[in-house]
């Protein structure tokens, strides 16, 4: 899996992000690209933001036994696969926006860096390590982006 901690891997992600269009359409899925953006943003909301309300119960413990290994693994996501509630995207929302959200918190994560966020607690899953924060951040935006043929 590529380091999304390093530079030279964020500057492909960004190359890759700066090739979409407004109007590019999914290879797959139901999401438009401003959607996919937006869903993309919701991974880094969850580390960064206070609007998304944590797991509680029986939802933490299902999300921690069984999600958590599928989400923070090397093994890619498969075309349309199931994704939690909170990262559904219906509304419209604003291309260049979400894009340029979707680039700061890719370089505030670069900037903050891997031994940052190691051992540090996830909003779903508890504490991760470096590579599973690595995995997570990583493994999701290629998959969209490849989805989106970039």
């Amino acid at each position: 899996m590529k380091n999304i901690f390093d530079q030279t891997v964020v500057a492909e992600l960004e190359k890759r992000i700066n090739q979409l269009q407004s109007t590019t359409s999914p290879i797959w899925g139901k999401m438009n690209v401003a959607q996919m953006l937006a869903h993309c943003n919701v991974t880094y909301e969850l580390v960064y933001e206070d609007k998304h309300e944590k797991p509680k119960g029986f939802k933490k413990w299902l999300l921690k036994t069984f999600v958590k290994k599928i989400v923070v693994s090397e093994k890619p996501y498969s075309k349309n696969s199931r994704t939690a509630p909170v990262f559904i995207v219906a509304t419209d929302k604003d291309f260049e926006s979400e894009k340029t959200r979707l680039l700061q918190y890719i370089h505030k994560s670069l900037e903050l860096g891997e031994i940052h966020f190691e051992g540090n607690e996830s909003h779903s899953f508890g504490a991760l390590n470096q590579d599973e924060w690595n995995n997570m951040f990583y493994k999701h935006l290629d998959h969209h982006l490849t989805q989106f043929g970039v």
